[in-house]
């Protein structure tokens, strides 16, 4: 099962408060992760698109980071770059978890991470996310045995995109916070290595459009009768 949350409906201050969520809030992400755990088989898989919210926000997020840490084998974070999924520029992951029954030993070991975002530029027009550039993380997830995962990343491979963190490592995190990065971002220190600028310009512009689409929806809410 794969989904994606809203990240362009404006937050509500509805919070739902059902007796098989880990968590009552008015964050639809959060809920909208705790809704589709719950819709789950026992030995159910899901991908869930959230934005970084989700890996690091505090009070229920936490909660939720923690139950999934716990409840359910949490063995995959994909880091995404901006605005593939939302059109706003909203920082993407897919979470990858498979449901298991109740223990009293947490089913997640590790997490590994593979990160599609540090110094990697795209664009919905021009430089779209395609199926040959995920090609490497599908190798790396190794779907047909992930028992048999290799890391790129090492010590003399700093620049390796996919690793693993212990799930006692996570939990210990502030927040059990799970937005980990350990790549350089090159733009911010290598001015010769920025994006193209029609790349650049492309995506100022998506962004701005994004805007004025969510402007004029919120104004469309104002002006329309109570």
């Amino acid at each position: 099962m794969t989904f994606t949350t809203d990240e362009g409906e404006a937050e509500g201050d509805l919070t739902y408060n059902r007796q098989d969520f880990w968590a009552s809030t008015s964050n639809k992400q959060l809920n909208f992760v705790q809704h589709i755990r719950t819709m789950l088989r026992t030995t159910g898989r899901a991908a869930v698109v959230v934005p970084d919210n989700v890996l690091f926000e505090g009070g229920a997020g936490e909660t939720v980071r923690r139950k999934l840490l716990e409840m359910t084998d949490l063995h995959t974070i994909l880091r995404l770059p901006t605005g593939i999924f939302y059109a706003q520029g909203v920082k993407a992951n897919v979470i990858f978890f498979d449901n298991r029954a109740a223990s009293k030993q947490p089913h997640t070991r590790d997490v590994w991470y593979y990160d599609y975002r540090t110094n990697i530029h795209h664009t919905l027009k021009k430089k779209p996310l395609r199926y040959d550039d995920l090609a490497d993380f599908i190798r790396c997830y190794n779907p047909a045995n992930r028992q048999e995962r290799k890391p790129t990343w090492s010590e003399a491979n700093p620049e390796g995109r996919w690793r693993k963190y212990a799930r006692e490592d996570l939990v210990a995190r502030d927040k059990a916070s799970l937005d980990v990065f350990w790549l350089k971002d090159k733009s911010l220190t290598d001015l010769d290595n920025l994006p193209e600028p029609e790349d650049l310009a492309e995506e100022i512009i998506e962004n701005i459009e994004a805007g004025l689409a969510s402007l004029k929806a919120v104004l469309a809410g104002l002006n329309a009768p109570q």
